[in-house]
């Protein structure tokens, strides 16, 4: 089994308690009792419809590793191995800046109306001629997409692809910043999601927060051909990207 994060370095990160019989590593994480495999970790997330607690049980039993769960659901699971934290999610957040630090690769972040799981399969494709790759699964890009991506990322990745999206104004900004990205692209700015924004100009201010989180001499990658390019390319400047 390739360990991508020690059971030590995933408590570290999100200040977790310990409990029951933990393994010293783990092979990968899920957020999904039906589709991990054996050896991974499993946050146990509260979503909109569903919480993760009520599917720990099912995941051990599918080989789970160990369980990430909130501190009040604990006295559910016995004697399940467990990282205890304040919030799932929380934790997954931590240990994704955790994975973010020990990153040494580059880090290209992708948003835009359109074609952003294209572009970051095309990414992935291209780049990993040139060394190990690393890229979001199918189009993971939200609040908890991004961080489940970012951790997932093995310390050793040559690169790392990225995909951020968003509904609502100031939702990509928490995202870059976690994600860090030396390359920042944006597709194309299209009327999706119009009615939360009314303008194109509105939409493109917001998919423009993905400059917020790119690291110092970094670089945007923008669409010429879009009619909002002047204005993308005015708020890189104003964000510091040369």
């Amino acid at each position: 089994m390739s360990v991508l994060w020690s059971t030590d370095a995933m408590s570290d990160a999100m200040q977790a308690e310990r409990a029951g019989n933990l393994p010293a590593g783990i092979s990968g994480i899920s957020i999904d009792s039906r589709t991990l495999s054996k050896g991974d970790a499993f946050f146990a997330i509260q979503g909109d419809n569903r919480d993760g607690h009520d599917f720990v049980d099912a995941a051990l039993k599918a080989g789970a590793a160990l369980a990430v769960v909130a501190k009040g659901q604990r006295r559910r699971f016995a004697d399940a191995p467990l990282l205890i934290v304040d919030d799932a999610l929380e934790g997954l957040r931590a240990l994704a800046r955790a994975a973010r630090e020990r990153l040494h690769g580059k880090v290209i972040a992708v948003t835009g109306s359109v074609g952003k799981t294209t572009t970051k399969e095309a990414l992935r494709l291209a780049l990993s001629a040139d060394g190990e790759t690393h890229a979001s699964a199918a189009s993971y890009n939200n609040h908890w997409g991004v961080p489940l991506s970012l951790a997932r990322c093995p310390a050793s990745a040559k690169y790392a692809v990225f995909e951020i999206g968003m509904n609502h104004a100031g939702e990509i900004t928490p995202l870059t910043k976690l994600a860090r990205p030396h390359v920042a692209v944006i597709t194309a700015i299209e009327p999706v999601h119009l009615e939360y924004f009314g303008t194109l100009e509105k939409i493109a201010d917001a998919k423009a927060e993905i400059f917020a989180g790119v690291e110092a001499g970094g670089a945007a990658v923008l669409n010429r051909d879009n009619a909002q390019f002047a204005q993308l390319a005015a708020a890189a400047r104003a964000a510091g990207i040369k």
